[in-house]
């Protein structure tokens, strides 16, 4: 077997090449504050400048360096983000709620823009479009029936790619065809975080790095957060954590699952190469189970290629192998490149594949993005800051949707190595019809 090892490769993101360093910030922690805010991810720190910017004393924690977690880690894609479909909300909620739910996914999707306008956040924002790919002919009939609902009852516009036109799109003969959302996004999540933190910073609020909250009791009507550097008395918490959500908040986390997933970035590659490869520059997703997702490097020179390898977490470094040779079957033509970087993130999913956002014990939340968090955790945050704040804009379709959990479960998925194995082999069931050419009217 070829060595896919680039020398010096990184177990660490690409995306962190490019970003500058965070400015250090070891400082000790105030005694008291108004607002306390556990993590500095997305959803924390538009958190903060919202109340930061309302001239409430705002601090933000994070038990390891600004940033670690999902926020400076993702693939950089951006859709509109709420996973159940309509039909299938409106079972549980109705039609009204439902709508209302799918709806907040689609103004998350446009504020994260005006937000990155707004803050005059470099970050390589491009509504580059997504092709969202059929991994078996199924699947295509299931994209084009989805198309034409989506157009119907939600105006989200999309076009149907049939495999004959594929290559229009990507250029691979692995898939049979897919649909095309023109709106859908991608950034650069780093340099995204960076300007998030400096605008943070730049409005008052500190942002402090490796203090990590051990505790959290009530004081009356404040709180007092144990902290490895010391006790902090707050008036209000938002407990930020998504993923990394631990035992400071044990309702929060029996209600989040932890999932590892993995990403390469690979060497630089030729201009024609990737010009055949991605003509249109489109993010890509698929329709399996457990689903990959890649894309171009913002500068058009890597792949960047993502995905769940294996039952069980892993290391990076089994993963990337891993994840190349998946690569390869989608494009035999990268065979011979190299991996730079390997790196795992750990996304949160709910119980019923909704975010969630919400008020429990005094303490303020929002988390459970499912892997669509780039958009929704941004938004999210930014509605639980006006939310503290008293302001009626804080409220969301989101508010009143019961947070399920499950008998027994702690906050440890002892049971996604047994779905995840099964879904995997699921997804290697390839039927052998032939795809029928829908095309978009």
């Amino acid at each position: 077997m070829t060595d896919i090892w680039a020398t010096n490769w990184k177990k660490r993101p690409y995306w962190l090449d490019a970003t500058p360093e965070y400015p250090a910030r070891q400082i000790q922690p105030p005694s008291s504050t108004e607002v306390l805010i556990i993590g500095s991810g997305y959803t924390g720190l538009n958190a903060a400048l919202e109340t930061a910017r309302a001239g409430r004393a705002t601090l933000v924690l994070d038990a390891g360096d600004i940033g670690f977690g999902c926020s400076t880690r993702n693939g950089g894609q951006i859709d509109t983000s709420i996973k159940p479909s309509l039909l299938s909300l409106s079972r549980k909620y109705g039609e009204a709620k439902a709508m209302a739910i799918r709806k907040e996914g689609k103004d998350a999707l446009d504020w994260i823009e005006e937000r990155i306008k707004t803050e005059k956040i470099e970050c390589a924002f491009d509504r580059c479009g997504r092709f969202h790919a059929a991994h078996t002919p199924k699947h295509y009939d299931s994209l084009a029936r989805e198309a034409d609902a989506l157009h119907r009852n939600e105006d989200i516009p999309s076009r149907v790619i049939s495999k004959h036109e594929q290559r229009d799109e990507l250029g691979t003969d692995f898939y049979h065809g897919g649909l095309v959302f023109p709106l859908h996004a991608s950034v650069d999540p780093a340099r995204y975080h960076h300007g998030l933190l400096s605008a943070v910073r730049r409005a008052g609020a500190d942002v402090l790095g490796n203090c990590a909250v051990i505790s959290i009791a009530r004081d009356g009507k404040d709180f007092i957060a144990e902290t490895a550097l010391g006790n902090i008395r707050a008036r209000d918490v938002i407990v930020a954590t998504n993923g990394y959500t631990g035992r400071i908040t044990p309702w929060l986390r029996r209600r989040v699952i932890p999932i590892g997933r993995y990403i390469i970035a690979t060497e630089p590659l030729p201009a024609p190469l990737m010009d055949q490869l991605f003509p249109k520059n489109r993010i890509i997703s698929d329709t399996r189970k457990v689903v990959y997702y890649f894309r171009p490097s913002p500068d058009r020179t890597r792949i960047l290629f993502g995905g769940r390898v294996s039952a069980d977490e892993t290391d990076a470094g089994i993963s990337g192998p891993r994840l190349h040779d998946d690569m390869c079957l989608i494009f035999p033509e990268l065979k011979s490149c190299k991996i730079t970087h390997s790196w795992a993130v750990t996304v949160a999913y709910s119980f019923d594949e909704l975010p969630h956002t919400g008020i429990h014990d005094g303490i303020y939340y929002a988390m459970g993005y499912c892997g669509k968090g780039i958009s929704l955790s941004s938004y999210l945050g930014m509605r639980i800051g006006q939310k503290l704040l008293g302001l009626k804009e804080g409220s969301t379709a989101f508010d009143d949707v019961n947070y399920p959990t499950r008998p027994f479960y702690t906050g440890n998925p002892w049971f996604l190595p047994p779905i995840v194995a099964w879904y995997r082999w699921r997804d290697r069931m390839r039927p052998r019809r032939k795809s029928p050419d829908l095309r978009a009217s």
